[in-house]
């Protein structure tokens, strides 16, 4: 790694130091672009210290993905140096509970609602609202991001929709 990465390096040092749990499990990727995975019992405790010490003060994106038997979720934070932090944990599938960051960043309240419709996570302390992005009459625990949806079947049309005269 060049010279060029030394403020990388130097977030690298300070995260490990801090907590390190996240020892070798931190990537610098390439300039301005830094990978950490880390276990969720300490996610609060790091994203707090991220935030509020070091500065990553701009969320940029939330990634909900599904790892198989644990759903991930990766939070992408900046700060002014333009160096995008990507920190990354994962709960069980069978009791996806994480905590809102919505105190911090009060728009993250629509990324966090889609991880609750697509991928089923369960979002503690998010402010009540409206469902995002699927529509409020999509089925209840259908959740078509994760790897294992199977759609349901779609219920026969009504003796309305039947009768209805389509434009042609």
């Amino acid at each position: 790694m060049t010279d060029t990465i030394q403020e990388e390096q130097a977030v690298q040092s300070e995260l490990t130091a801090k907590f390190p749990a996240l020892g070798g499990a931190i990537r610098i990727q390439r300039s301005r672009r830094i990978f950490a995975r880390i276990p969720h019992e300490q996610f609060h405790d790091c994203f707090d210290y991220l935030v509020k010490d070091m500065k990553f003060n701009i969320l940029t994106v939330i990634t909900g993905t599904d790892e198989g038997e644990s759903l991930g979720v990766m939070y992408h934070l900046s700060r002014e140096s333009r160096i995008v932090l990507s920190l990354f944990t994962t709960v069980p599938k069978q009791n996806p509970v994480i905590q809102t960051v919505t105190p911090y960043f009060p728009a993250a309240d629509a990324y966090e609602r889609e991880l609750v419709d697509l991928l089923g996570f369960q979002v503690q302390g998010l402010p009540p609202g409206f469902r995002y992005p699927l529509t409020d009459d999509w089925p209840a625990g259908q959740y078509p991001l994760r790897k294992d949806w199977k759609p349901s079947p779609a219920a026969p049309p009504t003796q309305a929709e039947k009768n209805e005269v389509k434009d042609v």
